[in-house]
């Protein structure tokens, strides 16, 4: 046992300082081809506007010192700079925070079936946008601002910060488990209030289950701009920390013997995770299974160090979201299929797969 708990810390040490520079700028540039591939894609194929062969060329003729004749109209161009666009854009800044905090997540509480959502996350921002949606009806006057985005983030951030104090309590703050059962009870909590508040206020319940299933539907450049400080602060800080969450792989006490301080790297990883996913569930609604699908794919091609599933995480994510929301848009034309329609869908079965793969390896 001790020889294998030797193995783990040897290699665990050699993850943190083995690199292939390389390799890694491979990585990088596959991954923002990817994305950069899926986005215009997802930018040129709509219900209106012009023929999808044209947009791509639009997108040439816009670049420094390149001119072709794409045929697009001014108007054609603005319902694809005005609405597909920003859509596209808003969907690769979710699904790559919902990924990259999805791996941050398994791999800070050593669990691979865990979600962006673990904490409280999703009931959280759900009830505060239960209480926005109810609170708005009864408000004559127009707000400054849309509440329902604000009510969602600080009720996403509540939810975990409650989640914090109850696992952390009776001194288990060196136990992910207690966070994880926390958790549970803080959801559980929260969806009671939700079910409540929606019983006395059936008028809001369409608008409710809209928000829940997303709503890249309305996506902005509002939007986008609202959510990217707080994605780009969070992956910032969940891909410096990649290599002590690859340590934390081993165990606790293996981590703690190479100098690794376990208790803070968990919490600046939840902290910096659930900022990112909690604002960005506050302009897209509860899109569920990215950041199990994401991740997992990516360990199942690359393996499972979390040098290469974060930031993969990350650009894979971008792309996997903006391709599903290609489906919901034109398999129901001119109605729209919700995207966590689309994700639950795929994610469902993808779910199903791992625990029967994971059940097979023990």
């Amino acid at each position: 046992m001790s020889n294998t708990r030797s193995g783990f810390v040897g290699a665990s040490m050699r993850a943190l300082h083995a690199s292939k520079p390389g390799r890694s700028v491979a990585w990088w540039l596959g991954g923002v081809v990817v994305v950069l591939v899926t986005a215009v894609v997802g930018a040129a194929i709509g219900p209106a506007g012009p023929a999808w062969w044209r947009v791509p060329v639009e997108f040439l003729d816009r670049l420094p010192f390149i001119g072709v004749d794409s045929g697009v109209t001014d108007a054609q161009w603005n319902i694809v700079w005005e609405i597909r666009a920003p859509r596209v854009v808003l969907a690769a800044l979710v699904g790559a925070m919902l990924s990259i905090a999805g791996a941050s997540y398994q791999g800070a509480f050593r669990n691979p079936l865990v979600d962006p959502y673990l904490l409280g996350v999703a009931a959280g921002a759900g009830l505060g946008a239960t209480v926005a949606f109810v609170t708005n009806r009864e408000v004559t006057q127009q707000w400054p601002i849309d509440p329902v985005p604000l009510a969602a983030f600080v009720g996403g951030l509540f939810a975990v910060a409650l989640t914090y104090v109850v696992g952390t309590a009776f001194g288990a703050q060196r136990s992910a488990t207690a966070l994880v059962l926390a958790g549970v009870a803080v959801t559980s909590l929260a969806t009671a209030i939700q079910t409540f508040v929606l019983q006395r206020n059936n008028d809001v319940v369409r608008q409710v289950y809209s928000w829940i299933l997303g709503r890249l539907t309305t996506a902005t450049w509002g939007d986008v701009r609202l959510i990217l400080p707080y994605v780009a602060a969070s992956s910032i800080v969940l891909l410096l920390h990649r290599r002590l969450i690859d340590v934390l792989r081993v165990g606790d006490d293996e981590a703690r013997a190479l100098g690794v301080n376990v208790d803070r790297v968990r919490l600046v990883v939840v902290l910096a995770a659930t900022l990112g996913t909690s604002a960005a569930v506050a302009v897209s609604g509860l899109i569920g299974f990215v950041g199990i699908i994401v991740p997992h794919t990516v360990r199942l091609l690359l393996g499972a160090s979390y040098r290469r599933v974060i930031p993969l995480s990350m650009f894979l994510g971008a792309a996997f979201l903006i391709a599903a929301d290609i489906p919901g848009r034109v398999l129901t034309s001119p109605s729209e299929t919700p995207i966590g329609v689309v994700t639950a869908f795929f994610g469902a079965p993808f779910f199903l797969l791992i625990l029967r793969l994971r059940d097979q390896r023990a």
